[in-house]
């Protein structure tokens, strides 16, 4: 028998129309979704989730900016003005030794990263049920064990952590769960998008494989199948969670230091 848990409720998932965001609104969608709000920037890779399944509504939205949540917020009135689950997904990811870190895309990281879930949150909240709404963030391993070379995407993801942590206490009286997952090495289309070659990824994620103790890197849909597990009725008493899935690569690392 195929499982609704989702039967009937409205999802937000950000940066929805590639990698783990787009097997995320994919799977609340099969699982009974009436609406999963997608926002992307690309109209091209929206209309490519929104093909996948009719309960999937495409927003094109910069989400960082107070517009962008703006149209979200438009959408979510659209489909009835009751919001279940708000996923934060959309990211976006620098490198830059200390001391030479490029300052632009440093601020364009925690306007994404940061400063973007603030502004949609503050402008979703009002909608989201309560009781038994709930807020996943996807997070990183580096936001509690940072590597080199990352530090500002590491810093992001650290403030993302500790809202997780803060606001599921301070959401918890009104019913509103907050948790996290926290995914290593998963192979989505942006390192393509990036100007990698196929087989550049391929030696990449090889190599990556290697640091993981269960010797294989992920995928999308093993990342997205917690995001909505952690938002189902079934998990209604786990908040303030940050779930890591690597492999144990974090394990290593922890490990190393």
């Amino acid at each position: 028998m195929t499982s609704h848990p989702f039967s009937n409720q409205y999802v937000v998932v950000t940066g929805g129309a590639t990698g783990i965001g787009r097997a995320t609104a994919l799977d609340f969608a099969k699982q009974g979704a009436a609406g999963v709000i997608v926002t992307g920037r690309r109209a091209d890779r929206l209309a490519e989730v929104a093909a996948l399944h009719p309960a999937i509504v495409p927003v094109r939205a910069d989400v960082s900016t107070g517009s962008g949540a703006d149209a979200v917020a438009e959408a979510v009135a659209g489909l009835g003005g009751s919001l279940d689950v708000l996923v934060h997904n959309a990211g976006v990811h620098t490198i830059g030794a200390a001391g030479d870190i490029d300052t632009e895309a440093a601020r364009r990281l925690f306007d994404v990263n940061v400063l973007g879930t603030v502004v949609l949150t503050n402008r979703l909240l009002p909608a989201l049920r309560s009781p038994g709404g709930s807020i996943v963030f996807v997070t990183s391993p580096a936001g509690h064990n940072p590597t080199p070379m990352a530090s500002v995407y590491a810093a992001s993801k650290a403030a993302v952590n500790t809202f997780t942590r803060s606001w599921a206490l301070e959401l918890a009286p009104r019913g509103i769960r907050v948790n996290a997952v926290a995914p290593g090495w998963v192979r989505t289309e942006v390192y393509e998008s990036h100007g990698m070659a196929p087989e550049q990824v391929d030696e990449l994620f090889a190599q990556a494989a290697k640091s993981v103790p269960l010797g294989v890197t992920g995928v999308p849909e093993d990342v997205s199948q917690w995001i909505t597990l952690l938002a189902a009725p079934s998990s209604a008493w786990m908040t303030g969670q940050i779930l890591t899935m690597d492999g144990g690569a974090d394990l290593v690392r922890a490990k190393q230091v």
